[in-house]
């Protein structure tokens, strides 16, 4: 595409200074100031004034008073005392002068002047030459008498401001550039080939003068454009690699597509399969739209046909040929005919806080207290049906004696959002992503008997009425401190309010408190992938729930769906050609996974809607390897889950 072409026209104001001799004459459209060396006579276009102070010759240079001869070019001048500036404006410039600096400012760039302005009997002179250079004015000298031309016509400008120009096609938008340093409007424009619409491609000049109140025309202004010819729709076309395919076997998709531009911005195919296979049997049709950048589309319809003979079923296909993080059909019932394979869980003595109940808000308060040190991970999930839009806070209180220092690293936020399954979902996924990029911690200082807000992002987007919000978070702290889960109205103070909040009642279906060993590892040695077997997650025979304390009602808890405990998992001998996947067993299921040290979600485009899925998590390559797994289970999943 040719870039577009501009051509200017204008008339040039600046000429030679100090010549002998030369005639400046106050033209149509100009005007001329004559001044004489030591005199304070001003004569403009004829008429006569008196300045404040003679022209005066200092160093060998001429100095006129700025107040004078800036009003004589109908600038208004003022003083900045804060700068002790002499500031001369018009409605396009803008001058800043400073007695006995040589630096001046004209419209808000330094010039350096060969002499410094000084001040004369409470006037400020500045060297003529300098005056005549920043107006852009002629400057002529002749024995004592002194002679400047200025124009004062308006000047015409515009943009075309569209890019690309197609024949019969583009409605041409312009832009208005002109200017007019007098600050008088605009009473009439004259254009020569302007068109809202240009009907003939190739190259067209558009020509513009404007005319002020006062009656001057400004001199012509030239933009040249490129039009293009009418632009075409694109051409849809893709091929496959033969016309008849067996069921189960995948198909090869070529786009052929074209435009005259190459400017196809969107590609849509109506009847190609997922996965790019067919599981019945008889003849397809596919079509594929096309649309290029100016919204012109193209269409073609192929047909392809499925015979009966059987290559591989779809649970076959799905587990060879599914991307990592898609999902594919398996025989739910089958899956627990798989062996099972036997664990044992090592448990460190990580905290976890989980702030689950009430789930559903109803009131304002704290949902969750408790004194702790050392390393806490958070997770709170709730509800608002409170009514109004609230904020939740942690609070963190210092009841010691000296400063204590807290950090946070790993966080992850989902919602506010409506349905449970998003905010489940994303929380797990940035969660995991922040234990990826390996967060740099974030300290605070805490002094004696102070109460801070920890986490801001957690109270950054208030939570609306009917809305769920879940959030994981690492904390750790030198020091004992107190840790309040604080819900409050989104315009609150938590902390102001904190000594008059209750502690919510729990609902006694979910669960709050805090719990230890909340990190566990399952190493398996086994030799995986020779033959189909299951690894089964949340059966609470194998890996049974957490027990611990809710601090706030003094009662145990146990920790149902063991929900915020980190899991990380080592299978040391996986085959080669082996996938990983997983398959819900008490529902809906959709999170994140850490693989080897890569984020994969469940699932790319979805959910995991019951026991007929799986989703891929990993595929080892030629060679046996060693797969690690880190995962927290998301919140609003349901378990047990088979992998």
């Amino acid at each position: 595409m040719k870039s577009l072409k501009w051509l200017l026209s204008l008339s040039l104001l600046a000429a030679p200074i100090g010549v002998a001799g030369a005639s400046v004459s106050a033209a149509q459209g100009a005007n001329q100031l004559i001044l004489k060396l030591n005199s304070k006579i001003m004569i403009k276009n004829g008429v006569s004034s008196m300045s404040a102070q003679p022209v005066t010759a200092k160093n060998g240079t001429s100095f006129i008073p700025l107040k004078s001869v800036a009003a004589q070019y109908g600038y208004t001048i003022s003083y900045d005392a804060k700068t002790r500036e002499s500031v001369v404006k018009n409605p396009l410039h803008e001058f800043r002068f400073k007695a006995d600096r040589k630096t001046i400012t004209r419209d808000g760039k330094a010039v350096v002047a060969p002499l410094a302005p000084f001040a004369l009997n409470g006037s400020m002179m500045v060297p003529i030459r300098t005056w005549s250079n920043m107006t852009d004015s002629r400057l002529n000298l002749t024995g004592s008498t002194i002679t400047l031309a200025w124009s004062t016509k308006p000047t015409a400008n515009f943009e075309v401001a569209t890019s690309k120009i197609y024949a019969g096609q583009t409605i041409v938008t312009y832009v208005d550039r002109s200017t007019n340093q007098t600050g008088r409007p605009f009473v009439n424009e004259h254009w020569t080939g302007k068109e809202e619409i240009f009907y003939e491609a190739g190259i067209h000049t558009i020509t513009r003068q404007v005319q002020d109140a006062a009656g001057e025309w400004s001199d012509p202004y030239s933009v040249t454009i490129e039009v293009l010819p009418p632009n075409q729709p694109p051409v849809a076309d893709f091929k496959v690699e033969r016309e008849t395919y067996r069921i189960g076997e995948k198909i090869l998709f070529t786009d052929l597509s074209m435009d005259d531009e190459n400017a196809i911005v969107k590609t849509k195919y109506t009847g190609r399969p997922e996965g790019d296979a067919y599981f019945e049997p008889g003849e397809k049709s596919v079509t594929l739209e096309v649309t290029d950048s100016h919204g012109l589309t193209g269409t073609v319809t192929k047909t392809i046909t499925v015979t009966e003979e059987v290559l591989y079923t779809k649970e076959e296909f799905g587990r060879l040929f599914a991307n990592v993080g898609d999902k594919f059909t398996v025989n739910g019932a089958a899956v627990l005919q798989y062996p099972s394979i036997k664990y044992a869980i090592q448990s460190d003595t990580a905290q976890l806080v989980r702030s689950n109940s009430p789930e559903t808000l109803i009131s304002e308060g704290i949902a969750y207290e408790d004194q702790l040190t050392g390393p806490v991970r958070f997770l709170f999930h709730n509800y608002n049906q409170i009514g109004y839009p609230v904020r939740m806070y942690l609070l963190a209180t210092n009841r010691n004696g000296t400063t204590a220092n807290v950090n946070t690293s790993s966080f992850g936020i989902g919602g506010p959002d409506a349905y449970v399954e998003n905010t489940g979902k994303l929380s797990v996924v940035r969660y995991l992503q922040s234990i990826a990029n390996n967060a740099s911690p974030n300290w605070t200082a805490v002094k004696p008997g102070q109460t801070v807000v920890l986490l801001p992002e957690l109270s950054k987007v208030p939570i609306k009425a009917n809305q769920i919000y879940s959030a994981y978070a690492d904390l750790y702290s030198d020091q004992e401190l107190v840790y309040d889960v604080v819900v409050v109205a989104a315009d609150k103070d938590p902390i102001a309010y904190l000594p008059w909040l209750s502690v919510m009642p729990r609902d006694g279906k979910h669960v709050r408190g805090t719990f230890n060993n909340a990190n566990r590892t399952i190493e398996i040695d086994d030799r995986l992938g020779y033959e189909p077997k299951r690894i089964t997650l949340g059966d609470r025979t194998m890996d049974s729930y957490l027990f611990g304390y809710d601090y706030t009602s003094g009662v145990n808890e146990l920790n149902v769906g063991n929900f915020g405990v980190m899991y990380t998992m080592k299978l040391n001998h996986v085959a080669p050609n082996t996938v990983i996947a997983l398959n819900p067993r008490g529902g809906v299921y959709t999170g994140a996974f850490l693989v080897n040290g890569q984020l994969v979600t469940v699932t790319n485009k979805s959910v995991l809607l019951n026991n007929s899925e799986a989703a891929v998590l990993y595929r080892t390559g030629s060679a046996e390897e060693t797969v690690e797994i880190k995962f927290t289970l998301a919140s609003g999943s349901f378990l047990p889950l088979a992998m």
